[in-house]
């Protein structure tokens, strides 16, 4: 081994080790007996934590599912607080750190090697996961090739179908940098080889799900914040992550859409339909000796918010909405993804409003720069994003179909979407909940709530209280240190029959001279928009 790879921790950014991490926060929940892999899903399903089960299937390996199902989980994965996870995120893409290729007798992922006619892809913990689907799954596979026209090495998320020994089918027809490479293969009448990694830590995830031009093999180690250990496959010249904690090799022919593949509960959280897809044949396999089998949540409606895909999709989605906000308004409060949204497509927004317009900045900034999203709503600062109570108060106050919502047609949507009736393209829309601005303070606009009374008695009598400033009746009750409050009433009343008390229109009490028994009213009232009508 070389002096760089008798550095490497090839426990530290291991699956089994984030595992542990994750039991420790008391994000995951343990099935020590035996489960049949047609059990595996519905309990994954019932569940909001990440499960272990102990002894899957007839072989009893173990699996687990969910580490990426919730933003604790993706914080726990970054080494950082939740509130920290977008300028971890941007940071670590802004520093990528090196490769160092080991060889295979040093690689935990080669520890046990399968090849040829031994290998046997029945003997793994392929599961049903969904009613419709077309055969058992493997969901859990990154996949890494090369593409033979310019070197550069890919990587991306693939599912695997069950088929033989041998053999699987996957997914290569939405647009994607595999789909243009795999093309040119078939054109040129070639095979082109792959190996997928099956369990791996949640941040090689976020490798494979990012688009960038150059190396994205690079982008493991990026993500990591540190050196990443890689090893060439056996069968093929792919280098993959040497810490994973198994490979599938082997290449996707060259006969190209030939074999239908499919349906599949998908991230809309409905099935994609079956169609035509490559055939990946598997030339071996190499494990860690104490292997933990790994399982993505994918596309189970009404729990998509718990899934593996949303949540890497919606951290990242996040922080890529805040950086835009941040050139389109002057003060973005907070970006909160739906990922319970039919993938992850609805984004809420809230800002401090600081000029007219704002609002529907925000929007077309979003639009124009996401194109995933489906549905931008925006909100004032006093709105928690994440409260659905709040939520929903401010859009049934503070929006009008007719002058606040925003639609934008003809643009690009998601695949996936059925929405779309097959369409590329589609229409989009942007929800201003905000306040009008320039309004702020004003009674007709500001948010009913108890007072909570506090501090010690600044005045003594009603009089001096209004004598410093006007102010709100519960305002004058603390200011004396009041209990109680309906002295203070009695007290506000005896300055009206002494012609000493007025009101303004957002009901502060003033003191100022008017008709003796009678409130004086300071300014005008707002007038009641019904009033003649």
């Amino acid at each position: 081994m070389n002096k760089a790879a008798s550095h490497i921790d090839f426990d530290k950014y291991r699956l089994r080790r984030f595992v542990e991490r994750l039991i420790e926060l008391g994000e995951v929940e343990v099935h020590d007996k035996p489960v049949p892999l047609t059990g595996l899903s519905p309990i994954i399903e019932r569940t909001d934590k990440a499960v272990l089960f102990k002894k899957a299937g007839p072989e009893q390996v173990e699996l687990v599912a969910k580490t990426a199902g919730n933003r604790k989980r993706l914080a726990a994965a970054f080494e950082t607080s939740e509130d920290k996870l977008y300028d971890e995120y941007f940071k670590r893409l802004a520093n990528p750190q090196p490769l160092v290729e080991v060889p295979s007798d040093a690689a935990p992922l080669h520890a046990i090697k399968i090849a040829g006619k031994d290998v046997d892809l029945t003997k793994l913990p392929f599961h049903p996961q969904h009613a419709f689907d077309g055969s058992c799954y493997c969901s859990a596979a990154i996949d890494y090739v090369i593409d033979p026209a310019t070197g550069r090495r890919n990587v991306g998320c693939r599912r695997l179908s069950l088929r033989n020994r041998y053999e699987c089918g996957t997914n290569v027809t939405a647009p994607s940098d595999l789909k243009r490479i795999y093309a040119a293969c078939v054109a040129r009448g070639e095979k082109l080889p792959v190996t997928f990694t099956v369990g791996a830590h949640p941040l090689d995830f976020f490798a494979a799900t990012t688009r960038q031009p150059g190396d994205e093999l690079a982008l493991v180690a990026g993500f990591r914040a540190a050196p990443a250990p890689v090893v060439k496959s056996l069968t093929n010249n792919v280098l993959v992550p040497a810490d994973a904690e198994m490979t599938l090799e082997g290449y996707l022919d060259e006969r190209g859409y030939v074999e239908p593949e499919g349906p599949f509960g998908e991230y809309m959280g409905y099935y994609g339909a079956i169609h035509m897809d490559p055939v990946f044949h598997c030339t071996a396999i190499t494990m860690r000796r104490d292997v933990l089998h790994h399982t993505l949540l994918h596309g189970s409606a009404f729990m998509l918010d718990q899934t593996d895909s949303a949540n890497i999709s919606a951290m990242r989605t996040e922080a890529e909405a805040m950086r835009i906000l941040k050139t389109a308004v002057r003060e973005p409060v907070a970006v909160y993804l739906r990922a319970v949204s039919g993938g992850a497509n609805t984004l809420r927004v809230a800002i401090k409003q600081r000029s007219f317009g704002e609002a529907r900045n925000a929007i077309h900034a979003l639009f124009g720069g996401i194109m995933r999203l489906k549905h931008v709503y925006v909100f004032d600062e006093d709105i928690d994003i994440h409260d659905d109570r709040q939520v929903d108060w401010a859009l049934g106050t503070r929006f009008q179909a007719d002058q606040d919502m925003v639609v934008l047609q003809g643009m690009l949507g998601m695949t996936m979407d059925p929405s779309l009736n097959g369409r590329r393209t589609g229409a989009k829309s942007g929800f201003d909940c905000t306040r009008p601005f320039g309004r702020d303070g004003q009674i007709p606009l500001t948010r009913a709530a108890a007072k909570v009374f506090k501090g010690p008695a600044r005045y003594q009598t009603v009089e001096q209280a209004l004598g410093a400033a006007p102010m709100f009746y519960a305002d004058i009750v603390e200011s004396l240190g009041s209990e109680d409050g309906r002295e203070v009433a009695c007290a506000l009343d005896a300055l009206r029959q002494h012609g000493r008390l007025g009101r303004d229109r957002d009901g502060r009490y003033h003191l100022q001279q008017a008709k003796p028994g009678l409130t004086g009213i300071v300014g005008a009232l707002y007038r009641d928009p019904n009033e003649g009508a």
